[in-house]
């Protein structure tokens, strides 16, 4: 299986492709950050961040996608662009009949590293080692969409074992 990893954000949004399956290696196949400038018109941003994710899926055919969920943090003024980030990353999944998960960063963490509390240093050291790559992801955008990547990876079985209980 294939994922993309969306790290949501107007100023810097991490993307991550990576390709495994529960039980096998995770294999790293692309991860960049995209951006829009603080100065240009909202509408002008969310368009070129929507243009910059339908590349990047163009080019990976994702099977599914995981982003991050949205959650209040003590600057409120942040979370309404991330928000709307995540919402361009899930609509642009959707047009495509891709599956759309989200995962909280707390999720992330805890499947990454056994621990929903750890650190950004945690969870860098521990996608390196995973993906096996020579250095740390860099900016942390790039590492969280990694790690948003494995976490859906490895969560496949419990999701797969809850819908079928549902049906």
């Amino acid at each position: 299986m294939l994922v993309v990893g969306v790290d949501p954000g107007l100023t810097r949004c991490g993307l991550a492709a990576v390709e495994g399956a529960p039980g096998r290696r995770a294999r790293l196949v692309a991860v960049t950050v995209v951006g829009t400038p603080r100065t240009e018109d909202l509408a002008v941003r969310l368009c070129a961040l929507e243009r910059s994710l339908e590349q990047f899926m163009d080019a990976h055919q994702p099977d599914e996608v995981a982003v991050e969920a949205v959650f209040s943090q003590r600057n409120s003024a942040s979370v309404i662009p991330t928000a709307q980030a995540s919402g361009v990353a899930a609509l642009v999944g959707g047009r495509r009949g891709v599956p759309v998960a989200t995962h909280t960063p707390t999720e992330v963490k805890a499947a990454v590293t056994g621990s929903g509390r750890a650190d950004k240093q945690q969870v860098s050291r521990m996608v390196t080692a995973v993906l096996g790559l020579s250095a740390p992801p860099s900016p942390v955008d790039a590492t969280d969409a990694l790690a948003l990547c494995l976490a859906h990876l490895w969560q496949a079985p419990v999701r797969a074992r809850f819908a079928a209980a549902r049906r």
